[in-house]
């Protein structure tokens, strides 16, 4: 089979394999497509901390059963997604049901070989069951639409809410659809980016604010707006700056993006106003299990989001779209194999 290959920071090599034969509690995967998401793009910039090369990347996966085993749940036919942390099952946080935390946590793609092939063989108790109807290439997208589902359920109960989130590309435009499906009352959205605003209008946004050249944090807060809870998914200094201005007394913030260094925060501001910052960290099996339930109630819009589609053998030059042509980019998809 063939198998993509990171062999160092941009470049990467498509090698011929062995295929896997499947063995007892695993299942074989015929992939069939593959998202690129940020960390990816870290890891191709050797910017990842904890990725060593050579590495077979592939953690947003879609894709078929072909191989099961005895007392299997899966049927060679099935359309799987993966949930791609590898948890030791032992430490505090996974006996608090937090395994996405785990001490020893691993990542498909990262740590662990992830899916970049034709065929893998996954631990079936990573596999999570997609609907028939689905079109894989909306299936690759239930891990990202799982980050801000999870975003979502850090914050309770959104019904009724106004949120913001800050920052629209995939993930961004995902947590705002997310936030919007669990009932928030109304999603405020910003970017600098117009065309990833416009993709935002176009899956529900309530409202849009483009951060103009110059526009200070306190600028773009004052533009937000009232709002219960503040998503930041772009990650840099001056989205959390922006949070900061913008949270009411009282309110929280989610820090959902990979952080880009050590961004400074503002703990003056975040005491006298008594704000509440919390964290998350991916996804539980649950999350997956939601956003595949709101995306079959066709209140999640994905097809808009997907601006470019490329075969296993241009994996590099996917990667060099999104370094190239940033503004015109959103979820880029790998196909692996065309699967009825």
């Amino acid at each position: 089979m063939k198998q993509a290959v990171m062999v160092s920071p941009g470049k990467i090599e498509i090698r011929e394999t062995e295929a896997p034969k499947g063995a007892p509690g695993k299942v074989v995967i015929q992939v069939g497509y593959i998202g690129v998401c940020g960390s990816d793009i870290h890891v191709y910039h050797g910017k990842h901390p904890y990725t060593k090369y050579p590495v077979v990347q592939g953690h947003e996966v879609s894709g078929e059963v072909v191989r099961t085993w005895e007392g299997s749940a899966f049927q060679n036919g099935d359309k799987v997604t993966i949930e791609p942390q590898i948890s030791c099952g032992k430490c505090g946080p996974c006996g608090e049901g937090l395994y996405n935390i785990c001490n020893e946590l691993k990542v498909m793609g990262f740590q662990s070989q992830g899916a970049a092939s034709e065929y893998v063989e996954i631990e079936e108790k990573h596999l999570v069951k997609l609907p028939e109807e689905m079109d894989l290439s909306h299936g690759a997208m239930m891990e990202p639409l799982a980050v801000g589902v999870r975003a979502v359920r850090k914050f309770g109960e959104i019904r009724g809410k106004r949120a913001a989130v800050l920052g629209a590309g995939p993930i961004g435009n995902l947590t705002m659809q997310a936030a919007k499906a669990l009932g928030a009352k109304a999603v405020i959205i910003s970017d600098v980016n117009a065309l990833r605003l416009e993709k935002a209008r176009k899956c529900g946004a309530d409202e849009t604010v483009e951060i103009g050249k110059g526009e200070t944090p306190e600028e773009t807060a004052e533009r937000l707006g009232d709002c219960d809870v503040i998503f930041d998914c772009a990650g840099v200094q001056s989205s959390i700056d922006t949070a900061v201005c913008a949270a009411g007394k009282g309110k929280e913030i989610i820090a959902v993006a990979v952080y880009e260094g050590k961004p400074m925060v503002d703990l003056a501001r975040v005491n006298e106003c008594e704000l509440k910052i919390t964290g998350t960290a991916r996804y539980t099996k649950e999350d997956f299990e939601t956003a595949i339930a709101l995306t079959q109630q066709g209140i999640i819009e994905l097809e808009e989001l997907i601006s470019d589609i490329f075969p296993l053998e241009a994996y590099e030059q996917a990667y060099e779209k999104i370094d190239g042509d940033p503004m015109s980019t959103m979820k880029v998809l790998i196909r692996i194999r065309d699967l009825m």
